[in-house]
């Protein structure tokens, strides 16, 4: 079968035939129909392999700890060659897909063989022709849910686990700070809770987008757009701040969480939902007494095998930012295609 895969050493995308993976225990095998590229996760990971090796590093710091740690146990010689070994083999990628089950494990048998399902995880649906998916990470596709939007539905559980984190309640006020696919799902999630959204990006389409769906106002991060929020949050929380800030933005820039401290009220909850640093002010987070939070991928189940034994449902809308591809190669997938956000 075909799998889409990144040689992490050199950031070449391939194509390569590899067998179909056996139908285990505790899950099923499923046939992709569209599987998902992530503008955010997938570009991340394309571009840091395109860096050089001290940017790798830099973009890597918790690998690079690992490194020394293994050096200090195996020695540098051991640890080198065992690390150009691996960034000089192919990984593949991909998260979240849609697609049909082909076949039934043992003690999966509340999925049926031709049953159309959505499937999660990095080491699980994959870009390629079938996946073997455990019963924690699939989810069967209710009728009248098109398989194309199907295929969101990891990254609206990201959205979802982070609106979960926040604990919001009706009437209260949210700031949203990166306005992408996850953050434009969470402005969705909050405003569908009866909270009061308001949202920054440096994007203006973005920010339009997210006022469509229901946000306040959205602005750049500049100090003109800072102020206007600030404005729109002050009159609608009564003077006191947004009571809960949702960290949906990337990058390396401080400038998310300094704004997060600017905009909550005392003792906000401020969850982070993307990657962006965290070099917290501490004077300002503790003058707040802020709460900060981190959500975990798609919430329960994901990091844990006992949770196999539940399954939801999904409630379909047209997703935000989709575009379709033809499988014709990993270059017109990941280049032409993470342009148009799909």
């Amino acid at each position: 079968m075909k799998q889409v895969a990144q040689n992490y050493k050199s950031g070449d995308l391939a194509v390569l035939d590899v067998p179909i993976p056996a139908c285990q225990p505790g899950g099923v095998l499923v046939r992709s129909l569209y599987s998902l590229i992530s503008t955010g996760t997938e570009l991340m990971k394309v571009s840091e392999a395109r860096l050089s090796l001290v940017g790798k590093a830099r973009a890597r710091p918790d690998q690079v700890r690992k490194l020394l740690d293994s050096v200090a146990q195996q020695g540098a010689l051991a640890t080198y060659q065992k690390a150009m070994n691996r960034l000089d083999s192919y990984t593949p990628l991909g998260y979240s897909l849609c697609g049909v089950v082909v076949e039934v494990g043992e003690g999966a048998e509340q999925f049926s063989v031709g049953q159309l399902v959505a499937a999660a995880g990095n080491e699980f649906a994959l870009h390629a022709e079938v996946n073997w998916i455990p019963i924690n990470l699939c989810v069967p596709v209710p009728d009248g849910v098109a398989a194309e939007h199907a295929a969101f539905a990891t990254v609206g559980a990201i959205a979802m686990q982070g609106v979960r984190r926040a604990e919001v309640a009706l009437g209260e006020t949210a700031c949203v700070i990166g306005l992408g696919l996850i953050g434009q799902l969470a402005v969705r999630l909050l405003v569908a809770a009866g909270v009061q959204v308001v949202g920054l990006d440096v994007v203006e389409a973005r920010c339009r987008t997210a006022e469509k769906a229901g946000a306040l106002i959205c602005a750049a991060p500049g100090e003109d757009g800072l102020r206007e929020v600030e404005r729109v949050l002050l009159d609608r929380s009564g003077g006191l701040g947004a009571d809960h800030v949702l960290l949906a933005a990337g990058g390396d820039s401080n400038g998310p969480v300094e704004v997060a401290a600017r905009l909550a009220r005392d003792r906000a909850r401020v969850v982070d939902i993307g990657k962006t640093r965290l070099d917290l002010p501490w004077n300002a987070y503790y003058d707040k007494e802020l709460d900060v939070r981190f959500s975990r991928s798609y919430g329960p189940g994901r990091y844990d095998d006992r949770y196999g034994s539940r399954t939801g449902h999904l409630q379909g809308r047209r997703p935000y930012g989709s575009s379709r591809c033809k499988p014709d190669g990993p270059q017109a997938r990941h280049r032409g295609s993470c342009r148009q956000g799909c």
